[in-house]
């Protein structure tokens, strides 16, 4: 008991002061709210009279683009209009030209309307009767009445929320069926994270707060609220905290490094564009910066929090086995854990960016200056950063793991004697027993780790009838022991 309490005193030493300096740090970064400076025009706003609409398709139809756009009252795109009224400022095809039209019912009600559907989605992906869409509604705009041949409607977006609402109910529901509290704890502290990042990270970033600061501080809140609500307090918990924030550290450091080392300026990203035009405040390379630390924090808490488990599970199957062997039977698990999230990442990121890499296939450059380029070397980058921080965390995990389940686990008793006493539990480094037979420390591979448990399991019964028949009451040790381990599992 003495060496778990010291245990947990030294766990709690190093987390209390982790916790509090940053919720520190968070209330000294957090952002005002104020997008002053900030100048980006909102693509769904509209000129006066002109809406946004939703309906279902009711069919679909290819005629001339002037005809069928003058069948349903022409207007023409007021002046400032944004988005997606920039389609309709666009002058239609000529006589001989063809374009895909869709005859709509409103959700609103009222009789079907003739949507113009864009020329790149009629093709790749199509438009069929039922689909949902949001379309741009120009008759009621002012001037409308006086235009010939623009249409009066057209194509904006599809209306995808039933399908993800469908999607997100039964992530839910298998979620909270196989991992049952602990899995709906998991979902609810997801939204949690998304409220620091949503209230905390992108704000400060568009206030030009500094960036590394704010990956590391809001990555921390996220993964101290995330562990402990999802898993519990505990020293299992405890321990995968500590190796993510290593592993966090570690991938905070290479970020800073190679964002500055390869000029990652984000010029070969759209987007990253449209920021620099934005806001004086906001810097493109400390918003990558930030990106790379985020998008490994998943994968890196779930080889830590993986570890952790394994570290503990070993114990129980062999709790007198030394701190060494512990550690080295679970580094053979934590070499499985470090192939699996490097091609995580890597097919991650492989498959959100495969219309670039189509794209720079079709260069057909070489395979360096392709891996280099400026529409590539982000994401490579970001995988091989994110790979050293998790697998730099492994080993640090496990360390600890080991170094704490072994001075708060519970020992395993041995059998009752004939006089009723127990003997004494051997040490981590005792070897064998009295009787010359195997002692679990002695292996050193996980699978005979456990055929050597199990033959001690099996000689403590053949040796607890004599204790039967012992005036010494026998205690219940099995369920006693149990109880007691549960309760170091958290």
């Amino acid at each position: 008991m003495a060496a778990r309490s010291k245990a947990n005193r030294i766990l709690a030493a190093v987390l209390i002061p982790l916790a509090l300096l940053t919720l520190a740090g968070m209330a000294a970064l957090w952002p005002s709210g104020s997008k002053e400076g900030v100048s980006l025009a909102n693509p769904y706003s509209t000129a006066p009279g002109v809406t946004f609409d939703t309906g279902t398709i009711q069919s679909v139809v290819t005629g001339n683009c002037m005809q069928g756009s003058a069948q349903q009252g022409p207007a023409q795109q007021a002046p400032g209009q944004q988005g997606g009224g920039q389609q309709g400022a666009q002058q239609p095809p000529g006589k001989g030209s063809d374009c895909t039209f869709a005859y709509t019912e409103p959700d609103k009600g009222g009789s079907p309307v003739k949507v113009v559907i864009n020329p790149d989605v009629a093709s790749s992906h199509g438009v069929k009767p039922g689909d949902q869409i949001r379309y741009l509604n120009l008759s009621n705009a002012q001037g409308a009445g006086g235009s010939q041949g623009s249409p009066a409607y057209i194509f904006v977006d599809f209306v995808r929320t039933l399908p993800i609402i469908l999607l997100a109910v039964l992530y839910a529901v298998v979620v909270i069926a196989v991992a049952r509290w602990r899995g709906l704890r998991a979902l609810i502290g997801l939204v949690g994270a998304y409220f620091v990042l949503a209230n905390f990270l992108l704000p400060g970033l568009v206030e030009g707060k500094p960036p590394l600061l704010l990956a590391l501080v809001g990555s921390t809140v996220i993964m101290i609220g995330v562990l402990y609500f999802a898993h519990g307090f505990s020293a299992r918990t405890s321990t995968a905290l500590l190796g993510t924030v290593f592993g966090l550290a570690i991938t905070a450091l290479l970020a800073a490094w190679a964002t500055d080392a390869a000029n990652l300026a984000g010029v070969g990203s759209h987007d990253a564009a449209t920021l620099v035009n934005t806001s004086s405040n906001i810097s493109i390379s400390g918003v990558i910066l930030c990106g790379l630390i985020i998008s490994g924090l998943g994968v890196l808490n779930d080889v830590t929090i993986t570890q952790s488990s394994a570290v503990w599970e070993l114990y129980e199957l062999a709790p007198a086995s030394s701190a060494r062997k512990l550690f080295t039977s679970a580094m053979r698990i934590g070499r499985d854990h470090i192939a699996s999230p490097v091609y995580t990442i890597a097919f991650a990121y492989a498959g959100a960016a495969l219309p670039i890499l189509i794209i720079v296939m079709l260069y057909d450059r070489p395979l360096l200056d392709t891996l280099t380029s400026a529409e590539l070397s982000e994401e490579v980058i970001r995988t091989l950063v994110g790979s050293i921080g998790l697998v730099l965390a492994i080993p640090v995990t496990t360390l600890i793991a080991v170094l704490v389940v072994k001075a708060t686990g519970v020992p395993v008793p041995g059998p009752v004697p004939a006089g009723g006493v127990h003997p004494p539990v051997a040490g981590p480094g005792d070897g064998k027993h009295d009787d010359g037979h195997s002692h679990a420390d002695d292996v050193a591979d996980t699978g005979a780790l456990a055929a050597a448990v199990l033959e001690e399991r099996s000689r403590r019964a053949a040796v607890e009838p004599a204790a039967v028949h012992t005036d010494a009451p026998v205690p219940p040790e099995v369920p006693a022991t149990r109880r007691g381990r549960r309760a170091d599992r958290g």
